[in-house]
């Protein structure tokens, strides 16, 4: 039976380092041979937005992100499992999220991964505000369907 693992989990303003959160998890780690990483960036939707606002329910957020992460863990024979958040005003090409998924074989590492994302998409308790360059128009950003789409693949069968 494989060790239990600990998620690491972080919602922080500061920016990370996906070279760092990498070594971190798999340094040292005989039992890593695979490593899917998922980093986020804020985009500038085409000249159009100056700046992402995130704001998030200090403790909801890292017990929410934690119960997805746990169900990762049950489902994929993983060794390393990392999810990092921002929070704050970010620009566009800055990071927003990483997950970093390690395992003995790849598939486990893609497939947890992805379920990561899809369920951070829609369930962490998250909320963005768009700020358009000329500073006259925010807005919060709408839940997207195809988001809800992509987290029922990991629930229906």
């Amino acid at each position: 039976m494989a060790a239990a693992i600990t998620p690491t989990i972080r919602i922080q303003a500061e920016d990370f380092d996906v070279a760092a959160e990498i070594a971190r998890l798999a340094e040292g780690r005989g039992d890593v041979g695979a490593v899917v990483t998922f980093s986020g960036l804020c985009r500038d939707e085409n000249g159009t937005l100056a700046a992402l606002e995130l704001e998030h329910y200090p403790g909801m957020a890292e017990a929410e992100i934690g119960r997805i992460a746990a169900q990762a863990i049950e489902r994929w024979p993983l060794t390393g499992l990392t999810a990092i958040h921002r929070h704050g005003k970010l620009r566009p090409g800055e990071n927003i999220v990483l997950v970093v998924a390690a395992s003995a074989h790849r598939q486990a590492a893609f497939e947890a991964a992805s379920f990561m994302m899809d369920f951070l998409k829609t369930s962490a308790p998250f909320w963005k505000k768009e700020h358009r360059p000329d500073g006259s128009s925010e807005s919060w950003v709408e839940a997207k369907d195809q988001d809800d789409l992509a987290r029922r693949k990991w629930t229906e069968s």
